[in-house]
């Protein structure tokens, strides 16, 4: 149970200690300084304390931002500070060195204050919650503290704390069609004892039933299936409302809500094919196909993000114009609309879903996410090359990890270092594309079984080992991932497309998605702070370009039914070994103590 210690003369009806119970604090009162040390002490290691002048005035709900959010390890309001297990240090020392500077021989005033103040001075670094209109303050007197009063009674703490537990930042649809209600279903689940982890899984079982009701091939199933992926569109945006409602953030959530978001879309393309088949029609290439699309999607806006999120001068003429339409109400919701964020997207999906056919609806999917991925990777190319930023070397190694070079690669590249790094050999891009083009299109020109995809491959393998042995610091060096996948995944799409047997398409489908999964797994350790995937893992699964050779390899000398057959067997292969090291990981790194993260999920 974490403690809360009373610092400072007590004032005769204040709330102040029942509003600390009420949040779960084990309330301890210190007459002076010295005490408060003694106190402090006596606190175990690894529970949270807070100090909390007994003056305090303002909303339980300042008090909850400010001493219970476990993301950060010290944290602040006026009149309160509070300290988790990586932060008692600091807090220690602090307190140490106000009580030998006289503070421990009279009543406490301010302690908390000052505390902060020394931790301040320190250069460490304690979080400040936005408050708004909340109030949190320490009176110094009888009548500032009358107006401290009036001003928490005049502010509905409730209504606010409702308010805040939606995303400050989102698409259209998910503003003005779900969070209105959805903020009242999180305060339901928070008042029943529910945690965002349940109802993270709960909008998973949805959508897989929802699946489940696309691939009965029925307009009743399809109808249900519609109405389900709404409904678990809808139990997707509480999880992380009552996140923020209730203040349970945790490093297992995090990766839960993302790996999720994509589970459940991912299934519910399959759900579609298995009922389009079912009625007749083979839409396994669409499918596939909505699926490596919206992957690439998401590898530009990781990669991107990698990139620039901590260069120097990182600002464009781009950048100043896209602030500039900002500021204009309407071009706001009609840039989000365009780009078909998860809320669009599914609304549009379950829509068509419902009153069309499986192949009407990924038709539309690959249309809209199309437009959508053309128009933000110009936007991000634009910035890229009209501003001057200087990449750093967290960057590099983020996008190096994200590139997911195996064996292969990496001997090659132990060689090709000594190429020069000025143009056109310091475009690292460049480097990679002719690569990557020539693949896909010997894949989708030669006929099954010839060997001019695995020349290509090997090609392939080349010129991606070329792109990594230098730092990816470059300009457009971010688009580097992302035609890496786009070339993997496209190679087996277009093989198992000419493979054209019963179960090739399917086939690949998993394959992509166990894949997939890796990469995503890859993206959401670098976001946690928890570093890239161990060698070994990526060594044991081949590397992208490992992966695209055996591919290549496994169509030139299996028949097309010995192909499937294969591929089905990688797949399941890649799948129990990034799943097992997934999974095993992220349990670990939680029950270690891993800092609390929320990850507010990327809208597209």
């Amino acid at each position: 149970m974490p403690t809360a210690i009373l610092t400072g003369q007590p004032v005769p009806g204040s709330s102040i200690e029942g509003d600390l119970r009420s949040l779960g604090f084990d309330v301890r009162t210190a007459s002076d300084a010295a005490e408060a040390e003694t106190l402090l002490a006596g606190v175990p290691g690894d529970e949270r304390v807070a100090l909390v002048d007994a003056r305090f005035v303002g909303h339980v709900h300042a008090l909850r931002l400010g001493l219970t959010d476990p993301r950060f390890p010290l944290a602040a309001i006026p009149g309160a500070v509070t300290a988790q297990s990586a932060g008692r240090q600091a807090l220690t020392r602090a307190m140490a060195r106000e009580n030998s500077a006289g503070g421990g021989t009279t009543l406490v005033e301010s302690l908390a204050d000052r505390i902060l103040t020394a931790l301040d001075a320190d250069g460490t670094d304690v979080h400040r919650p936005e408050l708004g209109s909340l109030v949190a303050t320490v009176p110094g007197d009888p009548q500032a503290r009358n107006e401290a009063r009036q001003a928490v009674a005049d502010v509905d703490d409730e209504a606010v704390r409702l308010k805040s537990a939606v995303k400050s930042r989102d698409g259209f649809f998910t503003t003005y069609c779900i969070s209105p209600y959805s903020r009242y279903i999180a305060r339901w689940c928070a008042r029943r004892g529910l945690t965002p982890n349940q109802v993270t899984t709960a909008s998973l079982l949805t959508a897989l039933i929802a699946a489940a009701c696309a691939a009965t091939g029925t307009r009743g199933g399809f109808v249900a299936a519609g109405v389900l992926l709404i409904a678990s569109f809808v139990l997707d945006c509480t999880d992380g409302q009552l996140a923020r409602y209730s203040l349970q953030y945790s490093t297992l959530g995090a990766w839960l809500d993302a790996t999720f978001d994509r589970a459940k879309e991912y299934a519910y393309y399959a759900g579609l094919a298995l009922g389009a088949a079912r009625g007749g029609d083979d839409v396994w290439s669409l499918a596939l196909g909505a699926m490596v699309l919206q992957t690439c999607r998401h590898v530009v806006d990781f990669s991107f993000n990698e990139a620039n999120h901590d260069a120097t001068a990182n600002t464009s003429p781009t950048a100043a114009l896209s602030d500039k339409l900002d500021s204009v109400g309407w071009t706001v919701w009609v840039r989000r609309m365009i780009v078909l964020p998860i809320g669009e997207r599914w609304a549009m999906i379950a829509v068509l879903t419902a009153v069309t056919t499986p192949r009407i609806t990924f038709y539309a999917l690959l249309i809209g996410c199309a437009f959508a991925a053309t128009y933000t990777t110009a936007g991000r190319v634009l910035r890229s090359l009209t501003r001057r930023a200087r990449r750093t070397d967290r960057a590099a190694r983020a996008l190096a990890d994200l590139a997911d070079s195996g064996p292969v690669a990496d001997v090659l590249a132990r060689i090709l270092r000594k190429l020069p790094a000025k143009p056109p050999f310091g475009a690292r891009f460049l480097i990679a594309l002719p690569g990557a083009v020539l693949l896909v299109l010997t894949a989708a020109l030669e006929p099954y079984g010839s060997a001019l995809p695995v020349a290509a491959a090997a090609l392939y393998a080349l010129t991606s080992a070329a792109a990594v042995a230098l730092p990816l610091k470059g300009a457009l060096d971010w688009l580097v991932p992302p035609l890496f996948r786009a070339a993997e995944y496209g190679t087996v799409l277009v093989l198992a497309a000419k493979a054209d047997v019963d179960g090739a398409l399917p086939a690949a489908f998993g394959l992509v998605s166990a894949v997939a999964y890796h990469h995503y797994d890859t993206v959401y350790r670098i976001r946690g702070n928890a570093g890239a995937p161990p060698a070994w893992l990526v060594r044991s699964i081949g590397g992208h370009e490992g992966r695209t050779l055996l591919v290549t390899v496994l169509a030139a000398l299996l028949t097309a039914s010995q192909f499937t057959l294969a591929l089905t067997v990688l797949a399941v292969a890649v799948a129990l070994v990034v799943l097992v090291e997934s999974i095993r990981f992220w349990v670990s790194a939680h029950k270690g103590g891993a800092p609390a993260v929320h990850d507010e999920g990327e809208p597209a």
